[in-house]
């Protein structure tokens, strides 16, 4: 039997994905509920939109494809960068000061655990 992916993805995250791959490594790898239960107990802000993606996900293999949440696991999961807002502030003496606000889009890949 062929592994089935199964897909959720966030998009236009308005956090950089500097910040998001550092909780995003976290869980990489890891079963579905511990996957959360980590998340839970995140303190970076990244970590409330990565959990709600998983979430997503496992809602996906439960609704779509019948597999049960205790057999999933994170197959990958990554976070690119979504385009920059390019915001302005000016300085002093008439000068430009540039403020890029970054986003990103996260995207995680469940898979079943095979026994």
């Amino acid at each position: 039997m062929e592994a089935v992916d199964i897909r959720a993805h966030a998009r236009y995250i308005s956090i950089s994905a500097q910040k998001v791959r550092l909780v995003v490594d976290l869980v990489r790898g890891k079963p579905v509920l511990e996957a959360l239960n980590v998340l839970k107990f995140t303190p970076n802000r990244a970590a409330h939109p990565v959990s709600k993606v998983i979430a997503s996900a496992m809602a996906n293999a439960e609704e779509n494809f019948g597999v049960s949440r205790d057999e999933l696991y994170i197959h990958k999961i990554y976070a690119d960068e979504a385009p920059t807002r390019r915001w302005r502030r000016f300085g002093a003496r008439g000068r430009f000061k540039p403020i890029l606000k970054r986003a990103s889009h996260i995207t995680v890949v469940l898979r079943e655990r095979e026994v």
